[in-house]
């Protein structure tokens, strides 16, 4: 493998609980691989996804109690490393702009959206996120490029932050790697798996509002009132709690389990009956392409993102609206009849991380 001296950086908050935080490592594997040197700087170098970052990849810790605090040690690092490209994601986009601006060095800057920016607002009552719209239609022009992880994404930025469709350009998430297949053949050990068992209905996400995991335990309490079905949600997240008391107050504790937060969460997704995505909002929904590679039946909700997107408009699996848990009941019910297929290559082949690591590597280095 050769060496390049052209050094490329990720910068990110952390290494949390979130489907941004694997596609980031995806790519840092896929381009590391190729031959550059890559950094992955975190503000605060924590999450659950440490332990996966890549021996290939350098880890830069700027140890800072917040993303915002982060601006010093950023800068610092931008002019004493000085790598040739900086790639950001999520909130810390913002920080990685004044980072650049502040420095004074001439390092290309790649701003990521991976969420439907609209929705955050609406669903967010914290004021940092009611002011992002304007901070990134003061400040996303700052940068040398702008990604959209998907064509609702991108929309969105241009209807909420008011930047010209022409400066931003659509690259899918790298989700299929070549070692998924071998990882969703690891043994499962979950005695739910076991000959004999009901159907198991999966779900895969962090335990927030957003993922909507209430309306798919209230949904599935219809299900089992005609069908014996096991509900398995893995993730961790601050709704714990309350979902854990939906559960109870439904009668459903036998039959659902909160597995918290699972490193390879492919053996469930390979052995599962049939593959469930509430969410309210996504951007583009790593865990859907990964189910669909897996062939696993789907349903998901149309919510604003990338789901109606990856599923071709309900070609690859149904798709039901957000927040009705009888439709989704409904769907859940008749979906899990379905068999397993081997999924057509078109439908997960624009999430190949060969293809994908081509257009990052391109963009980083100045080549159209």
């Amino acid at each position: 493998m050769k060496t390049s001296k052209e050094r490329l950086a990720f910068f990110l908050p952390g290494l949390y609980e979130g489907g941004t935080e694997r596609i980031v490592l995806n790519l840092t594997k896929g381009i590391s691989e190729r031959g550059y040197p890559v950094d992955l700087v975190l503000a605060r170098a924590e999450g659950p996804y440490m332990a996966q970052i890549p021996d290939t990849v350098r880890l830069i810790d700027l140890k800072a109690p917040r993303v915002l605090g982060s601006v010093p040690a950023l800068v610092k690092y931008l002019k004493c490393d000085r790598p040739t490209a900086l790639i950001s994601a999520m909130y810390a986009n913002v920080v990685a702009l004044w980072a650049r601006r502040l420095c004074g060095v001439p390092q290309r800057l790649i701003i990521t959206e991976h969420n439907t920016l609209s929705s955050v607002v609406i669903n967010k009552a914290d004021l940092r996120w009611q002011m992002y719209p304007k901070m990134a239609r003061w400040f996303y022009l700052w940068a040398d490029n702008i990604i959209a992880v998907s064509n609702d994404v991108k929309d969105d930025l241009t209807r909420i932050a008011k930047i010209p469709p022409d400066l931003i350009q659509v690259i899918y998430n790298p989700i299929i790697t070549r070692d998924l297949q071998d990882k969703s053949e690891t043994p499962l050990e979950h005695p739910w798996f076991k000959e004999g068992e009901p159907p198991v209905v999966l779900a895969v996400g962090r335990l927030t509002d957003q993922k909507a995991f209430d309306v798919l335990i209230r949904a599935f309490s219809l299900v089992r009132r005609n069908h014996p079905a096991h509900l398995l949600i893995l993730g961790e997240g601050e709704n714990r709690p309350a979902l854990q008391s939906l559960i109870y107050l439904l009668g459903l504790d036998l039959d659902v389990d909160l597995m918290g937060f699972v490193q390879n969460p492919y053996p469930y997704m390979a052995h599962a009956s049939l593959f469930v995505l509430p969410s309210r909002w996504e951007g583009l929904p790593t865990v859907l392409v990964e189910a669909l590679y897996l062939g696993i039946p789907i349903v998901a909700t149309d919510c604003p993102g990338g789901s109606r997107e990856i599923l071709k408009g309900g070609q690859f699996g149904r798709l039901v609206p957000v927040d009705e848990p009888l439709i989704l009941a409904e769907a859940i019910t008749g979906s899990m009849k379905n068999q397993r297929v081997c999924p057509p290559k078109e439908s997960w082949q624009p999430y190949n991380l060969d293809f994908i690591v081509d257009r990052y590597v391109n963009l980083s280095l100045g080549v159209s």
